[in-house]
């Protein structure tokens, strides 16, 4: 990436930051079960620059199909790491991860360079792309948390959330929220059941995940059945022989 493209990306966040409420929004996470969304959050100018690297990578697209379970597209972190430098950029800004940690209360890390899922977009580009409900389900030694930051939604589809799940104190809460351009959703992907409901004919949905870990050490096993579980669902079988750009 050139140095003024790392001082756009840079500047876009910094400006974005004067947004940030770090006692309100802590309450707001810790409230609803370490969780948080915020409409709009991030600056068009931003949205516009991954966007044009959403199109840069719309080719790479892997379509997986689960029945009763999920449909849609994925592009992994490898290929992001190849041809989209503004989100890899925004995904190891610094200011952003000192943001995060200080909500979930503990020092964040980004995932491992093996891992498909640290930064990556998920596609609903065709009717009935959905996913069922499911946890980020941490298979580290550490815990896992998702930042979801909406692209485009020119659709119906909505994230479905269930809070307090897994708090026998506290009764569920089920949202229903868009995804659109700028918003910014953040969870600890053990506590927050979701999904995604079906898109319509001639809609579109596209969102950049970001992931990071208290603890990047995993287990053999617990390895294993997560290269499974994203060559099944997500990246395709192709994605467990590629190596990881390391620079």
């Amino acid at each position: 990436m050139s140095q003024s493209m790392m001082n756009t990306i840079d500047q876009q966040v910094t400006d974005a930051m004067p947004k940030v409420n770090i006692d309100e929004w802590s309450r707001q996470y810790w409230e609803q079960g370490e969780f948080l969304a915020l409409e709009r959050l991030l600056p068009q100018s931003l949205i516009e620059q991954l966007m044009r690297e959403v199109e840069d990578v719309r080719p790479k697209i892997n379509r997986n199909f689960i029945p009763k379970h999920k449909k849609g597209g994925s592009v992994s972190y490898y290929l992001l790491q190849e041809s989209a430098p503004a989100m890899l950029e925004l995904y190891q800004h610094q200011g952003l991860i000192d943001v995060l940690s200080q909500l979930a209360g503990v020092p964040l890390l980004l995932c491992p360079d093996e891992d498909p899922h640290a930064c990556a977009l998920y596609f609903y580009t065709e009717p009935g792309d959905h996913i069922g409900y499911h946890y980020d389900t941490s298979y580290y030694k550490g815990a896992r948390y998702t930042v979801l930051i909406g692209l485009r939604d020119q659709s119906s589809s909505q994230l479905l959330c269930r809070l307090h799940t897994k708090d026998a104190d506290r009764e569920i809460q089920e949202l229903s929220l868009a995804t659109e351009p700028g918003t910014f959703i953040y969870f600890n992907g053990d506590k927050l059941h979701h999904a995604v409901s079906p898109l319509a004919e001639d809609e579109e949905r596209i969102v950049l995940t970001l992931q990071y870990v208290t603890d990047p050490a995993m287990s053999f096993t617990h390895r294993w059945f997560s290269n499974m579980k994203d060559a099944v669902g997500y990246f395709g079988w192709s994605a467990l022989l590629r190596r990881p750009n390391r620079k």
